[in-house]
């Protein structure tokens, strides 16, 4: 939840920079009023998704949302094995960017671990510009695309079109770990 927190502060922030109000930038980004507000005060998990969306609209990086560091590698960045940015969004779900330093990318590479839940809980919808990538390393997962369910398992990939809604959860009662590239 701590990180929850700091992205809102950082979300309030470009909020404030850019001089616009909630309404403005809930708008801009396809949300509620109540939902940005929810987002920005911290109340609410912010999807990746969403964070990607706000980055690519203002022209800032994912990188200084997520982690509050400006990327400055232009020419190449290397990611050692386990040493990728890792940000825990909940106690489900963590992400480790692998490709944090790199400045001005036009796809976002993530490793995604997803712990077991409860399969009666509805599955979380997210969309955003753009498509995305998704290649199973462990576990076993449920992804919907579109309203159509589809089971991956390792060595599984999906491709997609990201505006099309979307989610995924575990299936199986195991951890899955999946290589996710947001463009």
């Amino acid at each position: 939840m701590n990180h929850i927190k700091e992205v809102a502060t950082r979300l309030r922030g470009l909020r404030d920079a850019l001089d616009l109000t909630i309404e403005q930038i809930a708008a801009d980004c396809a949300v509620t009023s109540q939902e940005y507000a929810d987002y920005e005060d911290g109340k609410k998990d912010i999807p990746v998704s969403f964070l990607h969306r706000i980055a690519a609209k203002y022209g800032v990086e994912l990188t200084a949302l997520l982690f509050g560091e400006e990327p400055k590698m232009q020419a190449y960045f290397v990611t050692r094995a386990g040493k990728g940015v890792k940000v825990e969004r909940t106690k489900a779900y963590s992400y480790q960017d692998l490709a944090a330093g790199f400045a001005h990318r036009v796809v976002s590479p993530f490793i995604v671990t997803v712990e077991p839940t409860d399969a009666d809980k509805p599955m979380t919808m997210n969309s955003h510009q753009g498509q995305e990538f998704n290649y199973v390393l462990q576990g076993k997962m449920e992804i919907v695309v579109g309203g159509k369910s589809t089971i991956l398992n390792p060595g599984d990939s999906i491709m997609f079109d990201a505006t099309l809604p979307h989610g995924m959860r575990t299936t199986g009662g195991e951890t899955v770990k999946f290589l996710a590239v947001i463009s």
